[in-house]
């Protein structure tokens, strides 16, 4: 890909984390702009564009597109949205349509009822939407996510970070890649987005750090302020965090709600979220369908491939790029992992002596600070920024 400004080495400017990528499962920033776009292009249209046959879902999706503020065109299948497809701000698919549709240009929102159950995400997964909202229950994110669609250059990126497997090293990227870009001056955010981990706030030794955790958000509604959201966050290593606590104590998921409105706070509010997700089907759903972009971690081992590639099922269809975790005595190397899995090559994570042991007594940030580390952030931060073959 070619480059934007900067060429291999320069860093990701802040102009570039908030823009748009070009496609699913593709490098996170666009090409270079290249000539002017063909007098005969359709021009952009202000409505958005809702493909069902559903009455019922047509009202319900009306209703959040008057409070958004937009305009609705409403086609019943996916021939008479073909028109408008590429011209809309954003594409809603209903859950009743029985064809797969194109993955065009225009981003795509799965709607659903309550009581689609299941059946909603795979579908998700299958047609390449980039978002899922099941209403009536996600009316105000879905009605936040079009208002945002019309000024998209207001928000920041929120990156992913999963592990292909278990065990794969995905918090410890996640505080890596954190760690970096609060060192080259970026307004970043780490979120833990595994309630079931432990506790990221662990790996940082801050469980002590005064600050809200996911559990003081169970109870939020409606729009969150981003300033009162960021004044309100522990900090360790030079960053805010979000975390799950790091106590034996039961907590209970917060709801999906909840998650879509403290992202959309966070997005508004940093320049870069990063999201330490879970690999629990709820965590996925929560964190994953609600992320701009993702990092898939995988160790350079057989069965982590293949584990990989079935994770990617349940992903969505935005920009997802790989980081094979070196290892000594790896059977497989970075590049075939990634060519076996089909996702592009981000970069290596190093192996770092002890650094599990390190995690273990919170001293990850201090492993951060080695010198192969730096790189390898410095390269994912870096992926889209110069040319990629």
């Amino acid at each position: 890909m070619a480059g934007s400004g900067e060429g291999k080495t320069g860093r990701m400017s802040r102009h570039q984390l908030s823009g748009s990528g070009p496609g699913p499962r593709s490098g996170f920033l666009p090409p270079a702009p290249g000539p002017a776009a063909a007098p005969w292009l359709p021009a952009q249209s202000s409505e958005d564009l809702l493909v069902t046959g559903s009455e019922l879902l047509r009202g319900e999706v009306e209703r959040v597109v008057a409070a958004s503020g937009g305009q609705l065109r409403t086609v019943l299948n996916l021939r008479e949205a073909a028109p408008f497809w590429d011209r809309a701000p954003v594409v809603l698919i209903g859950s009743d349509l029985a064809d797969l549709p194109p993955r065009g240009r225009s981003p795509a929102v799965l709607v659903g009822l309550n009581g689609d159950g299941d059946g909603l995400w795979h579908l998700a997964a299958a047609i390449g939407a980039e978002r899922v909202a099941v209403l009536p229950d996600a009316a105000s994110w879905l009605a936040e996510y079009l208002s945002r669609s019309r000024a998209p250059e207001s928000g920041g990126t929120v990156l992913g970070i999963v592990g292909g497997c278990g065990g794969a090293g995905a918090s410890t990227a996640a505080v890596w890649l954190a760690q970096a870009a609060a060192r080259e001056g970026l307004r970043v955010l780490l979120v833990d987005g595994d309630p079931w981990g432990g506790g990221l706030e662990l790996a940082l030794a801050a469980e002590d750090m005064p600050g809200l955790r996911w559990q003081d958000l169970a109870d939020a509604s409606g729009t969150i302020d981003p300033r009162q959201l960021a004044d309100s966050l522990p900090v360790a290593g030079g960053f805010p965090f979000l975390s799950w606590p790091g106590t034996k104590e039961c907590h209970s998921a917060v709801d999906q709600a909840v998650v879509a409105g403290v992202l959309d706070a966070a997005r508004r509010g940093y320049e870069l979220v990063l999201v330490d997700i879970g690999r629990a089907r709820e965590a996925l759903r929560a964190f994953a369908w609600d992320c701009d972009r993702i990092v898939v971690v995988a160790p350079a081992l057989l069965r982590a491939a293949v584990a990989t590639a079935r994770l990617l099922q349940d992903l969505p269809a935005v920009e997802t790029v790989l980081v094979v975790r070196g290892k000594p005595g790896a059977a497989l190397d970075a590049e075939l992992i990634a060519a076996s899995v089909g996702l592009p090559l981000a970069g290596t994570m190093p192996d770092v002596r002890r650094a599990a042991a390190a995690t273990e007594l919170g001293r990850l940030l201090d492993t951060g600070r080695q010198r192969k580390v730096r790189r390898f952030a410095g390269m994912v931060l870096d992926f889209g920024a110069g040319a990629t073959g």
